[in-house]
């Protein structure tokens, strides 16, 4: 049996974490009681309870609770193994990666860590993409892309969502203009980029969803073989995967539904390409709640504890 704590379980992430873990006969769930979560005293007595807490809380929030744990491991306490959902610790030494698919190492690497940190929505499927062309060096790690991307408005918060659901909120929006997106560290940092790639994010008027777009002119690639060498890439990358799929777009329908992959923890990249034009556009399509959250953050659960 193993005692989960998710602190920020009120939350759209903690809702369907617990959505996810309710009924599964070897999961404990703990909860604090509504008057005591901010009472750090009462968490800490609940953290010395739990064998893992998952952070589904704001970064500040997040390092508090980091702090009591670091202090129940000071006092020699038995103290839970971390899943952070919150952008505090994607970059932080001491810190592993939760994205299982990110290369072979990473699943094990998971298992054995006290301390994950679960990746972004847009992060993760921004570096599914480029991952595996840097690796490979088909693109160089100083390629200049960008990535064009929407995301239902669930990702954005209490207000945003209230928005939304209140026919509030415009049907389409770009946002982030500023070009500074909190993901963009995160995206560099575990895709093997040294150039910040051109980030635009924005939110349509759909609940859960999310396409995450690189398009490639095959001037940029190192070797020869435009689209072909990029499906070879890929599809070598995520050889067994159970949740990653890559898939040729030139068998695909003429348009791509943001929203087919609602409550899944799947993630597709499709490839599409015209090699007469010297164009390849890559599209990562996940649930930004299911492997862009929530579903990732089981998915790393299951790995730490052997389900």
């Amino acid at each position: 049996m193993t005692n989960i704590f998710i602190d920020g379980e009120a939350g759209t992430t903690g809702l369907q974490i617990r959505e996810r873990l309710h009924g599964l006969n070897h999961v404990n769930l703990l909860s604090i009681d509504a008057e005591q979560r901010k009472n750090p005293l009462a968490k800490q007595a609940l953290l010395a309870q739990a064998d893992a807490v998952v952070l589904c809380l704001h970064d500040d929030a997040a390092r508090e609770t980091v702090a009591l744990v670091d202090e129940l491991v000071a006092r020699n306490v038995h103290a839970p193994r971390i899943v952070d959902a919150s952008t505090a610790h994607r970059v932080s030494d001491g810190w592993v990666y939760g994205f299982a698919e990110l290369c072979n190492a990473q699943p094990q690497l998971i298992k054995q860590a006290n301390r994950v940190s679960n990746p972004g929505c847009y992060a993760t499927g921004a570096i599914a993409m480029l991952r595996p062309l840097v690796d490979s060096e088909l693109i160089a790690s100083s390629a200049q892309v960008c990535l064009p991307s929407v995301s239902g408005y669930s990702g954005g918060g209490r207000a945003m969502i209230e928005a939304y659901e209140a026919a509030r909120a415009p049907l389409f929006q770009l946002y982030g203009l500023g070009l500074q997106h909190k993901h963009l560290s995160e995206i560099m940092h575990w895709s093997g980029l040294q150039t910040a790639p051109l980030f635009v994010p924005s939110v349509g008027n759909f609940a859960q969803g999310m396409l995450v777009q690189l398009p490639l002119h095959h001037s940029h690639l190192n070797h020869a073989g435009g689209t072909a060498a990029v499906l070879k890439v890929l599809r070598s990358h995520y050889a067994g995967s159970e949740f990653v799929h890559v898939i040729d777009g030139g068998s695909n329908p003429a348009n791509l539904d943001a929203t087919a992959l609602a409550n899944t923890n799947d993630l597709e990249l499709h490839v599409f390409g015209n090699d007469a034009n010297g164009h390849t556009l890559l599209v990562a399509r996940l649930d930004n709640l299911g492997k862009g959250a929530s579903g990732a953050a089981v998915q790393n659960l299951g790995l730490m504890f052997g389900w």
